[in-house]
């Protein structure tokens, strides 16, 4: 990775920036109380959020690779989680998708340290958002949190037509940030998504790892916190 060409520095959104699971937490508790889920579903909250992200996430890796729809998505995973625990109900499904949709974007809690590190780098590179997501919904998280400042380009998997990690979403993005490859990095927390999908596109990438997930792959740079960044950007 030769730092010293780079003029530009992609994010992906969900649990780089914006904390998902904070705040997917906050509104999965909220419906949990308002909708006496754990005695529909015979189960405890503590499993049946730990099973929606499970079921969410595989629902989302179904997507990227164009095998489901954004409606079968939203239609699907919340029915899924409580068909896991033996409630067969696709109506209530839809009713807590359409309430956790009109809530999740507007919650505020970001990944640690992200404004501190975004106006460091703001100085010296031009940064810009390249995420997997649904367009009204990503521009809320942004918005509502303040980040959208930070970003010249908001590249959205929904409105390009490409998900993370196909290379044309990258392609699109160096073309709209008017830059190249070797003029840019990435930094994402989803090893496929977004650090095979940049090294792919001929992008470095920086693999934000917090959890210290183990990979086979080769980034260019891990880091297990945004502070990081500081030390070689």
């Amino acid at each position: 990775m030769n730092l010293a060409q780079t003029k530009h520095i992609f994010f992906d959104l969900d649990r780089t920036l914006w904390d998902f699971e904070a705040n997917s937490h906050t509104v999965l508790n909220q419906l949990m109380d308002e909708y006496a889920i754990e005695k529909k579903c015979q189960t405890s909250r503590r499993s049946f959020i730990k099973t929606y992200w499970l079921v969410n996430d595989a629902l989302w890796k179904q997507y990227r690779e164009g095998q489901i729809t954004k409606e079968q998505l939203r239609s699907s995973r919340f029915y899924h989680t409580m068909l896991y625990f033996g409630h067969d109900d696709p109506a209530f499904g839809l009713q807590l998708e359409h309430e956790y949709i009109s809530r999740a974007p507007s919650q505020k809690q970001l990944i640690a340290d992200a404004i501190e590190v975004l106006e460091y780098l703001k100085e010296k590179y031009t940064l810009h958002i390249i995420t997997n997501g649904f367009k009204e919904i990503q521009h809320i998280k942004l918005n509502n949190t303040g980040l959208s400042v930070y970003f010249d380009e908001i590249i959205i998997s929904e409105e390009i037509g490409f998900n993370k990690p196909h290379r044309q979403i990258f392609q699109q993005a160096l073309e709209k940030a008017g830059t190249t490859a070797g003029e840019s990095i990435m930094v994402g927390d989803d090893i496929d998504a977004d650090i095979i999908g940049a090294i792919n596109a001929g992008i470095a990438a920086v693999y934000f790892n917090p959890l210290k997930k183990p990979h086979n792959e080769s980034p260019g740079y891990e880091i297990t916190s945004l502070m990081q960044l500081k030390d070689f950007l």
